[in-house]
């Protein structure tokens, strides 16, 4: 390796990790609001309470999955127009992102009570737990043009090569969480309806963070938006183009995840308890990964705006290398550890016994997962988002076809075999299309 070599390669490293690392830390944060949340209600109340509060999150976990594609489009498109420093369009993106989110949110007002009636029309779940579920909803609710548009603001920042912004917010948004549902519920006796107003609170301040953030940093920026350029039709249609596959794709997931435990079930408690905490140690490696996801997807959308060939190639090499020995960690961390990883979890003994024929499923999917993580977030920065849809619509197929087909012969462990190659079928799609839909951009 030339000395230049080094020093270009050494440069990579350190913006690859100035991105990564921040949007680690705030995914470390997540999982420990909802258990906070959990305990919280399962403090103030009983087995009804949390039966409620994992009902009412749910609710909101399916009403705000697919709109990811405005956090996700918005990083790509302004990473690429970042790229070629054209702020024109950035601003145009940045404002058309946040008209969505306002749009979106008025529907989600219009048609709330029409959801939470067929939701729960859906769930068996007793009176009293939907009860609970309702009180939870109608408040919580009020918060949707907040969290939407909180999704177009960590876009931004990321397309805008920041990852510390997106940090910042979300650690805020989820330590207010935190502490405020202990002073609302349990303080101040708000009870079940405490916990709520901390998530209406919470995700409102991390909005007044970002606005501000926006105000200090990028306030230069406000003399290129045109409203009237960024309502035109044809720009319009771009935007619309690239968040509606999208949109697909957040769907294709959807039904991937909802089947994965929906179908697992079908096999008992036990079992469902099994993928339950199986999926959620599987989530635990995603949190690390995501965090070079979203370098890729803005390094990528900066070098193809740029036309930085070399530059486009070398982060995807840096990226692929450091996800390499986070999957060679991470599975002996599994291989060595799986099973007391999963006793944190519960304390049930039938349910630690019954995981054991599939802790091979936790050895085995860094190394199968990290291609499908890394390119994803790759391909949004280029953009690429018709090829990402097909590539999720096939995987969904995927997924479903292999569980039906071998279920006959493999039971239960044909579902875990089927999420497996749900995730193969999305590697080798985006690496069979990588000089299509990633390269030739530039």
């Amino acid at each position: 390796m030339t000395a230049s070599t080094a020093k270009a390669m050494n440069k990579m490293n350190k913006s690859v990790l100035r991105l990564a690392l921040p949007s680690i830390l705030a995914n470390i944060t997540v999982p420990l609001v909802g258990m906070v949340d959990v305990g919280v209600s399962g403090h103030i109340g009983d087995a009804v309470a949390i039966g409620g509060m994992a009902i009412s999150t749910m609710l909101f976990d399916l009403l705000y999955w697919n709109m990811g594609f405005l956090r996700v489009g918005t990083g790509g498109m302004t990473a690429q127009a970042y790229g070629r420093r054209d702020f024109g369009e950035v601003m145009k993106i940045f404002t058309q992102g946040l008209g969505t989110a306002i749009g979106i949110a008025l529907i989600i007002f219009a048609i709330q009570y029409l959801y939470i009636d067929i939701a729960l029309g859906f769930i068996n779940c007793s009176e009293a737990v939907a009860g609970y579920a309702r009180q939870y909803y109608f408040i919580r609710i009020w918060a949707a043009p907040a969290t939407l548009s909180l999704f177009v603001f960590k876009g931004f920042f990321i397309g805008m090569q920041n990852a510390i912004s997106p940090m910042a917010a979300d650690i805020t948004v989820n330590v207010a969480n935190l502490g405020l549902s202990l002073l609302f519920a349990v303080k101040m006796g708000m009870g079940f309806r405490g916990i709520a107003w901390a998530v209406l609170t919470a995700q409102y301040t991390g909005l007044v963070l970002c606005t501000a953030i926006f105000l200090i940093y990028y306030r230069r920026l406000l003399k290129y938006i045109n409203l009237k350029q960024s309502l035109r039709l044809k720009d319009l249609g771009r935007f619309f183009s690239v968040n509606g596959n999208l949109f697909i794709r957040s769907v294709c997931f959807l039904f991937i995840y909802v089947g994965f435990t929906s179908l697992s079930a079908n096999y008992g408690d036990t079992q469902l308890a099994v993928g339950t905490i199986i999926m959620k140690l599987l989530m635990l490696y995603s949190f690390f990964i995501d965090g070079f996801a979203y370098a890729g997807e803005a390094l990528a959308g900066k070098y193809i705006g740029a036309r930085d060939k070399n530059g486009l190639r070398l982060s995807v090499k840096v990226i692929f290398r450091w996800c390499l020995w986070i999957a060679v960690a991470s599975t002996i961390i599994y291989v060595l550890g799986g099973k007391q990883m999963f006793s944190l979890m519960t304390d049930k003994a039938d349910v630690i016994e019954a995981s054991i024929p599939f802790l091979v499923w936790l050895w085995v999917m860094p190394a199968l997962s990290t291609a499908a993580f890394v390119w994803d977030g790759i391909y949004i920065g280029a953009t690429s988002t018709k090829s990402i849809m097909w590539g999720m619509i096939c995987a969904a197929l995927a997924f479903f076809g292999f569980y039906y087909a071998l279920r006959p012969l493999w039971g239960i462990q044909a579902l875990y075999a089927a999420y497996m190659a749900h995730i193969i079928v999305r590697s080798a799609w985006m690496y069979a299309f990588r000089q299509k839909a990633v390269f030739s951009k530039v």
